[in-house]
């Protein structure tokens, strides 16, 4: 029996080694094929979007991912998701990272590995005016939420008696409020506050943002499990942005007081979760 277990607990941790060892090649691979593959929104400003001017991505999310591949020495290629796809994305091997406005999670956390935060948020909702004062407010609501994100799991456990309705996206929640299929929207106050930013004075006068939020949320990039040396580079470039004020430049390109998503950045920084302001 002692034999039998030893030897199984040996293959056991020779199968761990070698998926180590394998794992530990993707910055190795990144390095070699000389480009890093990051998935980024393309139609949630100011994170990630077609820019109308020169029909390029860009936003927050994309500014990060460029810097990461400029400190790596290679291309940086784009790849377009929606929130649920994000993992799976990742997971099949398609992309080398998730950059797209991703929050940490413990449930995310068995699947990724996160960098440290780039982003701090928490859960909100939109609304018609007057609609929503307080989260008493949500339970006999009709509301949408994006598929697959945090915002929709939270809403759903918090109030199991409010109908969520899913969407693929923030645009298409926020058609479908402005049609009268739901009557509120929900999605992290960042994302919220680009997307009525982004609307015609007529159109952004007849909606708000809640008052209240629901959550506390930090977001990072991910990687998958056992990547330790990119998300380690990851981390490098995200504290070497922060230490010359390059994260500061990023978010006043936003979300500073002259842009559509003005919101002041507080006391958040790119470090660890350890250091972040307690809330």
């Amino acid at each position: 029996m002692k034999a039998r277990f030893l030897t199984s607990a040996l293959l056991v941790a020779g199968l761990a080694l070698t998926a180590n060892v394998a794992s530990a090649d993707k910055l190795d691979d990144i390095k070699q094929a000389g480009v890093i593959r990051i998935s980024v929104f393309d139609s949630n400003p100011p994170f990630g979007f077609i820019d109308p001017k020169t029909k390029k991505l860009a936003g927050y999310d994309i500014d990060i991912a460029q810097a990461i591949a400029d400190d790596l020495g290679v291309k940086l290629e784009l790849r377009p998701t929606n929130p649920a796809n994000r993992i799976p994305l990742l997971t099949s091997g398609k992309v080398d990272l998730i950059g797209a406005n991703f929050t940490i999670t413990d449930e995310r956390a068995k699947q990724v590995d996160f960098s440290i935060p780039d982003f701090a948020t928490g859960q909100k909702f939109i609304a018609r005016k007057g609609v929503l004062k307080t989260p008493e407010d949500i339970a006999p609501l009709r509301i949408g939420a994006d598929k697959g994100t945090v915002q929709e799991v939270t809403l759903r456990e918090r109030f199991p008696n409010t109908k969520v309705i899913s969407y693929d996206d923030t645009p298409q929640a926020f058609a479908a409020l402005r049609n009268g299929n739901v009557q509120a929207i929900t999605q992290d106050d960042a994302k919220l506050v680009g997307l009525l930013g982004n609307l015609p004075e007529k159109v952004k006068a007849d909606f708000e943002i809640s008052p209240f939020s629901l959550t506390k949320e930090y977001q990072a990039l991910g990687a998958s499990k056992g990547e330790t040396r990119l998300i380690e580079n990851v981390n490098a470039t995200l504290l070497k942005l922060e230490k010359e004020g390059k994260a500061n430049e990023i978010y006043n390109r936003w979300f500073g007081p002259d842009t559509k998503a003005a919101q002041p950045r507080g006391e958040f920084k790119f470090a660890p979760l350890s250091e972040q302001p307690k809330s």
